[in-house]
């Protein structure tokens, strides 16, 4: 996937060049969305996040990667045919293979950030939680296909711009080695 992502439209975003201000002198650069970079045994993944449409999952996924060791070490607990999964800490520990995918930081966001523009495309990234989006903690997915079912239900928080061959690769088990911002 090249470094311009598609809307859900299916449009490209629109410019984020200089504006002029009233006084005809150039205003300064709109700020660019916050990226991180999931570094996993496959290769690297770079996903731009959405801070305007999902401030505050955006902040407590920004959290969880400053922590630093938060999401080293963790491994993909969840790979399907539309989507792989990651953010469970207990993916540390093969002892808890079993409870993959139950587990958070222990500190919900509180909110469900639902997009109304955005929708589920291939390289997609959201915030999962079996109990309902406003349960959403530190586990996330990418799209590996559209999955129209999933709009409107889930926060999108971002989207793969870099690295969706290294997404189709992932299996379970798989490494994140690292997740720093970009």
């Amino acid at each position: 996937m090249g470094a311009c992502v598609l809307s859900a439209q299916g449009t490209a975003p629109p410019s984020r060049g200089t504006t002029a201000s009233p006084a005809g002198q150039a205003a300064a650069p709109a700020a660019a969305n916050p990226g991180v970079i999931l570094d996993t045994a496959k290769g690297t993944i770079e996903i731009e996040l959405f801070q305007s449409e999902a401030p505050k999952s955006v902040e407590h996924i920004i959290a969880l990667v400053k922590r630093g060791s938060f999401y080293r070490a963790q491994r993909f607990h969840r790979v399907e045919d539309s989507l792989v999964q990651a953010g469970d800490p207990l993916t540390k520990n093969f002892q808890y293979r079993d409870s993959w995918g139950t587990s958070g930081s222990g500190n919900p966001i509180g909110v469900a950030e639902i997009s109304k523009r955005r929708q589920h495309v291939r390289g997609t990234v959201g915030l999962a939680s079996a109990a309902g989006p406003a349960y959403a903690d530190s586990q996330f997915y990418i799209m590996k296909r559209a999955s129209p079912s999933l709009d409107g239900k889930y926060a999108i928080i971002g989207q793969v711009t870099k690295g969706m061959e290294v997404v189709d690769k992932i299996e379970v088990a798989d490494l994140i080695k690292d997740m720093r911002m970009k």
